[in-house]
């Protein structure tokens, strides 16, 4: 009896076992989908993660390459194609990107800036278990450009040695503006001879050479710094108008000289553009005056000035011209032009000649310093003060020294 007893008892516990185990098999059986689902969300959270990173990574550099193009110069197009390149290089892929300069939203959108918007898909892995949607991921990034300083001379040229010269007894004073040179040689700036320069600081893409101390308020030169834009390029070429203006007068009037210009006596120039096709000539002892008065030297028409020469113009202070003095065509091929003058003489407002050499040799500047000079190179032999503050004359800032950062 008692056997039989025993043995009853060992038969149910025996099935009690087996159906123990049958039971957290089922259960495992049953929760296996939910841990491998949460195993592999966790995991697949990290590679979303790591992912997101990635494309904000991707956003930064598009951004900050867009920006490099711009301070360049290039247009949209042009900016807008190196921000999707370098997306792309970064692995963007069949992602979207958007490009804005300046950027639509944010507190940067009246700026110099590029804004740059990438989004991608990520296909599911563990989780598609759950669901098979993708997952959205979009990164965004604005590079800010700012203006270190501003310039009162600036030497386009990017190769050039001795890209912005001083030379021979010259004492220039520069106030509240640089010298900039976007040459990379490493005599890009030169000083030489006795020449003597106050100036807010000398910028560089390359080097600076310097025989004399210069004072500065800068502690040192800046040298490899980020070349600047051609800060007239929007500037609009003057159209050629018919007839041919009559250049033998003691009043000249707006328009096209198509014989260039000889310039004796006195002569007043009316305000408006006038169109030189030809070479300008102010001869010895000459007196030229104008206010208002835009020059555009077509091709690769030069300027002369004799030193014994009075001149005394002054560019518009409104308009497509504004403080615009002298503008070379971006067009002619490389020449050089002389601006020299006696010590009462003025020329207020920018000589600009993107394809040309400068050579700047008076004791003159304009009224109140305001002059400016963008050229392929510059040669500066005379002595002068040069001043920035010229924003009443119609003139525009020119940028220098400029920087990109990350932002947003």
């Amino acid at each position: 009896m008692a056997f039989n007893r025993f043995t009853r008892i060992r038969l149910v516990a025996t099935g009690i076992r087996r159906s123990t185990r049958a039971n957290v098999a089922t259960i495992f059986a049953l929760s296996l989908p939910i841990v491998v689902g949460a195993a592999g969300f966790g995991v697949e959270t990290s590679y979303w993660y790591y992912n997101s990173l990635r494309l904000q990574a991707t956003a930064d550099a598009a951004a900050y390459a867009g920006a490099l193009e711009q301070i360049s110069g290039s247009d949209k197009p042009t900016i807008i194609a190196a921000a999707t390149q370098s997306a792309a290089t970064n692995g963007l892929g069949s992602g979207t990107i958007v490009v804005n300069t300046p950027p639509a939203s944010g507190p940067n959108t009246a700026k110099k800036a590029v804004e740059v918007i990438v989004a991608q898909n990520l296909n599911r892995m563990f989780t598609s278990i759950f669901t098979q949607g993708q997952v959205p991921e979009q990164a965004r990034a604005v590079a800010l450009i700012t203006d270190a300083s501003k310039s009162c001379m600036t030497a386009l040229d990017a190769t050039a040695s001795q890209a912005v010269l001083f030379s021979g007894n010259t004492s220039v004073k520069v106030t509240g503006c640089v010298v900039m040179s976007n040459s990379n040689a490493s005599d890009a700036i030169k000083l030489q001879g006795s020449a003597a320069l106050q100036v807010d600081c000398l910028i560089s893409a390359g080097g600076v050479s310097l025989s004399n101390p210069v004072t500065t308020v800068c502690p040192a030169p800046i040298t490899q710094a980020l070349p600047v834009a051609d800060p007239f390029a929007d500037l609009p070429t003057p159209a050629a108008s018919n007839p041919c203006q009559n250049a033998n007068k003691s009043t000249l009037k707006p328009g096209t000289y198509c014989s260039g210009l000889s310039l004796s006596g006195s002569v007043t120039l009316q305000p408006g553009v006038y169109v030189v096709q030809g070479n300008l000539k102010i001869n010895a002892n000459a007196s030229v005056t104008g206010s208002g008065v835009t020059i555009f030297m077509s091709g690769s028409s030069t300027v002369s000035m004799n030193g014994n020469a009075s001149v005394q113009l002054s560019a518009p202070t409104s308009g497509a011209y504004s403080g615009v003095l002298f503008y070379g065509d971006r067009a002619g091929s490389s020449a050089s032009s002389t601006f020299n003058g006696t010590a009462d003489s003025l020329l207020t407002g920018a000589i600009y000649f993107p394809r040309q050499q400068i050579s700047y040799l008076g004791n003159f500047s304009g009224n109140g310093g305001c002059t400016q000079v963008v050229a392929d190179t510059i040669q500066w032999s005379g002595s002068s003060t040069i001043n920035q503050d010229c924003t009443s004359l119609g003139m525009r800032d020119i940028p220098a020294g400029q920087s990109v950062a990350l932002v947003e």
